[in-house]
């Protein structure tokens, strides 16, 4: 086993939590969050929605299964940082390509270990997210200093820090689609555009910040709006391109962040929430069939389910069974559809893989008509 050094985390509220350090020593900041999966930490780990965020894994033991380039959400870690109860001392899988610790620190990522995760995740649950800071040694003022200078996640645009620099054409691996999809990044994961691709599209990514008539150009089957970090109402950019390709009654498909774009393109407002829904175990209820979807979460903001009230034309198709939220809606005359969950599941259970069909069958319902 080897020596670890000492290290702290530090909560904006100036609770502190004493540890070893973990991955590549140094210091960070981000928000404090937690994940309740029970395995997945790389696609965690590599999930753009991550950024700007220290995420806690509940459960206990990580890295067991080491790390493969296969599982990848994205090119690199995207997490400001990493806490782990008891982190592998060695793993095992054929798949395995090298142990987690070393690719996190080849990648730069500070890390804490050996303390007590769930009393951080049931201070987290109780006091809400905070801004945290990990820090070499033990000098927990100095970390708490940090953790209070650091960036509120609230007002934060994230997406255009993490989007494309330039349009690019995914490859699937099979044959190329038959229906053209135009892809918004504003964080999406690769296994997203890998079900768009197996749902037989042909997908294009563009950068957050394309205009609608730039995506209209490229005369799309379809548009998907990705998943994505921050808060979604300083992102009006996305918000403006989204009211405008309703409009243009061109088939729309928001997850996670284009949730809640297209909530709010649809006149609605977002919240924070107190601590966010992250993992894949959270029960989502299916309103028309009221069947009950187990389903991979990642987000600290949702839709506020007042809209529904005053946009008659708007349907809400399903609940978050832990605490009623907004998880899904759609349009009653117009082509849009979201959820706030990842039915791509990456990591997660296969229960919402419908949803890429739904998105298929608006587009080839557009393209009969026209």
């Amino acid at each position: 086993m080897m020596a670890r050094e000492r290290a702290v985390l530090a909560l904006e509220d100036g609770v502190v939590f004493e540890g070893r350090a973990y991955g590549r020593r140094g210091a960070t900041t981000g928000e404090v969050v937690f994940n309740t999966a029970l395995a997945g930490y790389q696609e965690v780990l590599t999930d753009p929605s991550y950024a700007g965020q220290i995420v806690t894994m509940t459960y206990p033991h990580i890295g067991n299964y080491g790390v493969n380039d296969g599982d990848l959400e994205s090119t690199r870690p995207q997490v400001a940082g990493f806490l782990v109860r008891e982190p592998a001392h060695v793993h095992s899988s054929w798949r395995a390509e090298r142990g987690l610790e070393e690719w996190l620190d080849g990648h730069g990522v500070v890390g804490l270990c050996d303390f007590d995760t769930r009393a951080l995740t049931r201070h987290l649950r109780t006091a809400g997210a905070k801004r945290g800071a990990i820090a070499p040694g033990t000098d927990a003022v100095a970390a708490l200093a940090a953790a209070r200078a650091s960036r509120n996640m609230v007002g934060l645009d994230l997406a255009r820090e993490v989007t494309c620099a330039a349009p690019w054409h995914f490859e699937g691996g099979g044959e190329r689609g038959t229906l053209k999809v135009v892809a918004y990044d504003f964080g999406v994961k690769l296994n997203i555009l890998r079900r768009l691709a197996a749902s037989g599209c042909d997908v294009t990514v563009v950068p957050a910040q394309t205009t609608a008539d730039e995506v209209l150009a490229l005369r799309p089957d379809g548009v998907f709006l990705s998943n994505g970090p921050g808060d979604p109402e300083p992102v009006t950019y996305a918000v403006e391109a989204a009211k405008r390709l309703i409009d243009s009654r061109t088939p729309v498909f928001g997850i996670c962040l284009g949730h809640q774009i297209l909530g709010l393109a649809c006149g609605g407002r977002t919240f924070k929430l107190k601590f966010g829904h992250r993992g894949g175990n959270h029960p989502v209820q299916h309103l028309q069939s009221g069947r009950v979807e187990i389903t991979s979460q990642n987000h600290g903001f949702a839709v506020d389910a007042a809209v529904f009230e005053t946009r008659r034309d708007l349907e809400l198709t399903h609940v978050n069974l832990n605490d009623g939220t907004v998880e899904g809606f759609r349009h009653r005359d117009l082509p849009v559809m979201s959820v706030q969950y990842h039915p791509e599941a990456s990591p997660g259970p296969h229960d919402s893989h419908y949803l890429f069909d739904a998105f298929v069958a608006l587009m080839r319902e557009r393209r009969h008509a026209a």
